[in-house]
């Protein structure tokens, strides 16, 4: 016998739809806004982003794959792209023959650093500035709370 699920209450599906529609229509908008700013797309931006924070420009892709959240597969494929336009390189691993290390090229570097601010003013216009500080608190908590369910339990069970 399954057990009766527990059902959203009025105001917890408020609260779902709420966050559901949020998420896609900003999401929506801060691609939309990345493209027409910058010409990048979400991916390339989450990849330029994520080297721009790494030490000396660049990473394992095996890690950076597990720090995006994509297959190795896709993000190969996704890196083969963004090496033509010229804003990464991929370098052989020093102290592990079987292991690639992706890195910015100048001009990769370049594009981040023209694309950031303006990709800020959006995340800005479209979300930070529309929240008083005690509600970028609680969205804070309520996010690295799920977070750290998510990547703290298997499958989040």
């Amino acid at each position: 016998m399954t057990e009766e699920p527990r059902w959203l209450t009025d105001r917890e599906q408020r609260a779902w739809q709420a966050y559901r529609r949020m998420f896609l229509l900003l999401n929506a908008q801060l691609a939309r806004d990345l493209g027409q700013d910058s010409g990048l797309s979400e991916p390339d931006y989450d990849v330029l982003s994520s080297l721009g924070s790494s030490p000396r420009y660049r990473r394992r892709i095996s890690d950076l794959a597990d720090h995006m959240l994509w297959s190795r597969s896709r993000l190969s494929h996704h890196l083969a792209r963004m090496e033509k336009r010229g804003l990464v390189v991929r370098e052989e691993c020093d102290t592990d023959g079987r292991g690639a290390i992706v890195a910015l090229t100048e001009d990769g570097l370049r594009t981040l650093g023209e694309a950031a601010p303006l990709h800020v003013q959006s995340v800005r216009r479209n979300f930070i500035d529309l929240l008083d500080s005690d509600q970028i608190d609680a969205f804070a908590g309520i996010g690295e709370r799920v977070v750290h369910r998510l990547t703290h339990t298997a499958g989040g069970q």
